[in-house]
């Protein structure tokens, strides 16, 4: 049966039962002795206040020259419309929770938990900027995420928290000259795990806002960069890979993705994994990627690096290396891997940094107590 079906107007057997005793010329007193029932009975069927039995349907059946099978089929349709009313609110919620991660977004206080169903989703529609539960969620933005499929709500969940967040934050007014003059000191901060502290203070000089958001077990997502009112940068990211080296090249990603102009009118993804210039085919990520490998090491001297080296790399050559380039061992390392394929070679200079990132950083998530620094 189609959802949109209409159940037709459901009465109750007794206003049958009286149109047949007035059609008949019956009194309710003499049709009761007729079938072997008390008056009391017949009376509070015609009220509905009783329900037919299947032993009185027979009796109906055999008075009227019907079948029992059709009173029966009257109670229940009657019985299932009285309840009908009461399960509207069950839909609409199914239809709320099969769509939306609810409960992750009350886990999370992203919603307020309520006993009021409008009044939950009111704060669901609220969080994803739509009016029903099957408009079309939608904010121009370039996000790294899997790119194999539509982006999923649980992934639009996050992209509107980051914005929840950022849209609170102040900071100076967005200047791009101001971003391009501050990529040495960005980059002199990448020696050292500890000084990824600096990161967002150095932004929200230049009017971009850096945000840190917890994801969503299986959203795949790791960073977006989108538009507040079309003139103010905003980066996300997830921290979901916890070393310093794809912190680092997310980072950069979403940075020149700001320098770009990107995000501000269309959708711009790449792949969450496989983030290598070779393997993209949009432009703007491409060149989102390559600018990213440069910032992190710069790419001729990688490229003669690995060229002198492959395959017989050692720790000594790393490290030397790294010094030259002024790049923590760990950042060096992860683009050794990407692009050799070699993802054993010197992971244990690859330090997690999350834990440094979120004491200065707005964080949401990370078993922060609410959003830090807003």
């Amino acid at each position: 049966m189609s959802t949109n079906t209409i159940a037709a107007e459901a009465f109750s057997p007794g206003e049958f039962l009286r149109d047949e005793l007035e059609a008949r010329g019956w009194t309710q007193t003499e049709f009761a002795e007729m079938i072997g029932q008390s008056h009391r009975l017949v009376n509070e069927v015609i009220a509905g206040k009783r329900a037919v039995t299947p032993e009185v349907a027979h009796k109906l059946a055999a008075a009227f020259g019907t079948s029992a099978q059709l009173w029966m089929n009257l109670e229940s349709a009657w019985q299932l419309s009285k309840v009908a009313a009461n399960t509207t609110s069950i839909s609409r919620e199914a239809a709320l929770r099969g769509r939306f991660p609810v409960r992750e977004m009350i886990k999370r206080g992203w919603i307020v938990a309520t006993k009021s169903f409008d009044d939950l989703e009111s704060a669901v529609l609220n969080h994803f900027h739509i009016k029903t539960v099957t408009d079309v969620i939608s904010l121009p933005h370039a996000a790294r995420r899997n790119r194999d499929n539509d982006l999923s709500t649980s992934q639009w969940a996050w992209i509107f928290r980051v914005y929840q967040l950022a849209d609170a934050l102040k900071v100076s007014r967005y200047s791009e000259q101001k971003l391009r003059e501050a990529i040495p000191k960005l980059e002199r901060l990448m020696t050292e795990p500890e000084e990824i502290r600096h990161v967002p203070r150095i932004l929200a000089e230049c009017g971009v806002r850096l945000i840190v958001v917890e994801p969503i077990p299986g959203s795949k997502i790791a960073g977006v960069c989108f538009w507040l009112n079309g003139n103010d940068p905003v980066i996300g990211l997830s921290l979901k890979g916890d070393h310093i080296d794809r912190f680092w090249f997310n980072l950069w990603h979403e940075i020149e993705h700001v320098l770009r102009g990107d995000g501000k009118d269309s959708l711009i993804i790449d792949d969450f994994d496989d983030a290598t210039p070779s393997n993209n085919e949009d432009e703007c990520e491409r060149a989102a990627d390559e600018a990213a490998a440069n910032h992190c090491v710069p790419v001729v001297a990688m490229s003669d690096f690995i060229a002198r080296h492959n395959p017989m790399f050692s720790e000594k050559g790393l490290i030397g290396f790294s010094k030259i380039m002024k790049r923590h061992p760990g950042i060096v390392a992860g683009q050794i891997q990407k692009k050799t394929g070699r993802w054993d070679l010197f992971k244990k200079y690859q330090v997690r940094v999350r834990q440094l990132v979120i004491q200065s950083a707005v964080t949401d998530g990370y078993k922060q107590n609410g959003p830090s620094r807003i």
